[in-house]
């Protein structure tokens, strides 16, 4: 049991905290995503890295991606205490206190960036470091309150995990790298607004700016429809720079075009469905959408590539 007292608030209380409950401040469903995107980019990449140091340099994102969601969960739980999406996390239901979430991720912060410095480079650590502090300062306590392109610019947060996958083995940050990162920052604003349109009146309890609350569900719909058709050619990109293949080439295309016609549905109804079914529906592909496009990626990296069977574009024209 946590036997931390809440030094930040001044509260005197002392929590019951289990280990269940400190795994929840990590947020892992996201950490999930966080993982297997930065593996893609480390595999993806040129070169290769030691197995062993692989392993912990995955485990050292991981920790930093779960320090991101501590540290959001620590500064949010007044919000996150009056929305029915986050009311039962540690810290509004009180399992946790706020001292606790906010020693959690700074220990977890620090540990995972000094970790992936010592079993990688500086270059992919010093890409962490940044990436915790985008998300708990930039996102979590500026923007998030203060815009309603909050998830456009915070977006940006979820979408560096590749670039520190491929740090990891190359050193660098290259155009390669920065596509992946693109894939993620054009996917989010679509995906997030699709949940916020049919989670307005939580936004709205909350205070929280999003964009339907802001300036309206049509012109939500327009921007949602805007991103997604910047995403396909984005999102097929990586079979013109070479390091995915023609598999890649087909997939991602039939994939970014599904996402673009789900996204038109949404736009082209304009909030005829009472139940949002399209918003839910997009919501739910969207998720799908990320995963397939990376794995995609993976197994031509992992299976058809190490096999030398990886066909690419430029074999062909």
């Amino acid at each position: 049991m946590a036997m931390v007292e809440d030094i930040v608030s001044g509260d005197a209380r002392v929590s019951e905290a289990t280990p269940a409950d400190y795994f929840e401040l990590l947020k892992p469903k996201v950490m999930r995503l966080v993982v297997f995107t930065a593996l893609v980019g480390m595999l993806a990449a040129p070169g290769a890295i030691n197995p062993f140091l692989a392993v912990f340099s995955i485990l050292a994102i991981a920790v930093g991606a779960g320090a991101s969601g501590a540290l959001n969960m620590w500064y949010d739980s007044d919000i996150d205490g009056v929305m029915t999406r986050t009311i039962k996390r540690p810290v509004p239901s009180g399992r946790v206190t706020p001292s606790e979430a906010l020693i959690f991720g700074v220990i977890l912060s620090a540990l995972s960036v000094l970790t992936l410095g010592l079993v990688a480079n500086w270059v992919a650590a010093g890409l962490l470091a940044f990436t915790i502090f985008f998300y708990a300062v930039i996102y979590t306590v500026w923007l998030k309150r203060s815009t309603p392109q909050n998830i456009v610019i915070g977006g940006a947060a979820g979408a560096f995990p590749p670039m520190i996958g491929w740090a990891c083995v190359t050193g660098t940050l290259t155009i390669e790298s920065a596509v992946l990162f693109a894939i993620i920052f054009l996917w989010t604003p679509p995906h997030f607004w699709a949940l916020a349109l049919w989670k307005m009146r939580d936004y709205d309890n909350a205070g929280v700016p999003m964009l339907p609350n802001v300036v309206g569900e049509k012109k939500t719909r327009d921007q949602m429809l805007i991103y997604a058709a910047i995403l396909l050619p984005v999102t097929v990109a990586p079979a013109f720079l070479g390091f995915g293949g023609v598999a890649y080439a087909i997939v991602s295309t039939i994939l970014a075009g599904t996402f673009l016609a789900l996204t038109y549905k949404v736009w082209a109804i304009a909030g005829a469905d009472p139940n949002l079914k399209a918003e839910k529906y997009l919501f739910g592909f969207s998720i799908f959408f990320l995963f397939a496009v990376f794995a995609t990626l993976l197994i031509e990296a992992v299976v058809f590539r190490s096999f030398g069977l990886s066909l690419t574009l430029g074999d062909i024209f």
